[in-house]
């Protein structure tokens, strides 16, 4: 029996990590927990989707709500907005499930930063023994506007001792729009924490992103890995827009001869950070930090692996979005096995999908790229600025090196 007094962001043994690989793994893995519910689940996703995917585990939910099963789905206001029908949500609503919306106050002519603090999280946890994160939307791997399909996407299912931070988060995170929304709860804003059993051999850590108490920890965590690292560091994210620190610490590993690799989106979805992002290719590519560029499809992964022996998985993008202002849920592992089995698959995806950025090719680019790049980076070091997000810490570098 594992010690039921486990803190959040700390490491803990005896926990079972398996790695789950885009919607084709996830959602039967999940769907099958959903219909093994015996007392409650609990899920939160920034986007659910009215296509095949979001039917079917609306589906199994309401199956499991008249099955007697408590069933609580808390959704982004953004992501209902966009993806969420009507008919969906009241179909849900009419099959028993109770359904949230995280700042459901959406109004694009209302520019406050306040507005942008999303629920970016991706979680779900079945009867306080399994529990399921990541960077996977409920929304149908094939629906990519755009861009070539499968999207490439990855999450993990966990059992032990990290399960119960997770727990504490969901229903924390739960209360607390209960609350500002006025609705009575009988959910404890402050849980107790419950006991939980070994169930595996992996090292792993739950560790959240929010705007009280945890507001750099993935940050931190992931500034961790990079210091520590001796022989390889590889990094997968759909957005990517470091701030200083973890620039540096990009430079500075590859710097002690640590073989840096940066797996990027190739196709364009949001131009402006898009153009912005790649002012920020020269000053790492002179350093030694190798970028390749992903083109087969639509990359949406946020994971990375160090050295083979420690790893991430969750819902964290690398850019002012994911550090500064979303709540957001990643898993860290300290376990070879698993090391390995998430840098097989990210080196398979270089092989067979990606293109490297040459240095000297990036350089000798024309003005007109270099400026919009420039321009592109400027507008966005300027929100930002707007926005009151990141101060001196995030930009105190100044301009990047062309």
């Amino acid at each position: 029996m594992a010690s039921g007094s486990y803190a959040m962001n700390r490491f803990t043994a005896g926990n079972s990590v398996v790695l789950l690989r885009s919607g084709a793994e996830y959602f039967p893995a999940l769907i099958d927990a959903i219909g093994a519910a015996e007392r409650e689940i609990w899920l939160e996703s920034y986007i659910f989707a009215d296509d095949d995917t979001g039917r079917a585990v609306a589906a199994a939910l309401v199956g499991a709500a008249q099955r007697g099963i408590s069933v609580r789905v808390l959704v982004d206001g953004w992501g209902a907005r966009h993806y969420l029908t009507r008919p969906l949500e009241q179909q849900m609503i009419d099959g028993g499930i109770d359904l949230l919306k995280y700042r459901p106050e959406v109004h694009p002519w209302h520019f406050r930063s306040h507005r942008m603090r999303r629920l970016h999280r991706k979680l779900c946890q079945i009867d306080n023994r399994v529990a399921f994160v990541g960077g996977i939307n409920v929304i149908d791997d094939m629906n990519t506007p755009g861009h070539t399909p499968p999207r490439v996407d990855f999450a993990v299912c966990v059992r032990g001792p990290m399960v119960v931070p997770i727990i504490q988060t969901m229903q924390r995170v739960w209360a607390i729009v209960e609350i500002a929304q006025l609705r009575n709860s009988d959910v404890p804003l402050f849980p107790d924490e419950e006991p939980a059993e070994s169930a595996g051999t992996q090292t792993a850590k739950f560790t959240i992103r929010d705007n009280l108490r945890h507001r750099r920890d993935i940050e931190r965590a992931y500034l961790a890995g990079l210091r520590t690292a001796r022989s390889e560091i590889l990094i997968a994210t759909a957005y990517f827009f470091p701030g200083v620190r973890f620039r540096r610490a990009l430079i500075n590993a590859a710097a002690r001869g640590v073989r840096v690799t940066l797996l990027l989106q190739a196709r364009v979805e949001y131009r402006l950070l898009h153009y912005a992002s790649r002012a920020l290719y020269g000053q790492l590519l002179s350093a030694g930090v190798a970028i390749e560029e992903y083109h087969r499809s639509f990359l949406h992964a946020k994971v990375a692996v160090v050295d083979s022996r420690w790893a991430t998985v969750g819902s964290s993008n690398i850019d002012p979005y994911s550090f500064l202002m979303s709540r957001e849920a990643n898993v860290f592992v300290r376990d070879v096995a698993f090391a390995k089995e998430l840098r097989v698959e990210l080196r398979a995806m270089m092989q067979g999908g990606s293109r490297p950025v040459p240095p000297e090719d990036w350089a000798n680019r024309s003005r007109l790229a270099k400026a919009i790049t420039w321009v592109a980076y400027g507008v966005v070091r300027a929100m930002m600025g707007l926005l009151r997000y990141g101060g001196d810490e995030w930009w105190r570098s100044g301009w990047p090196r062309r």
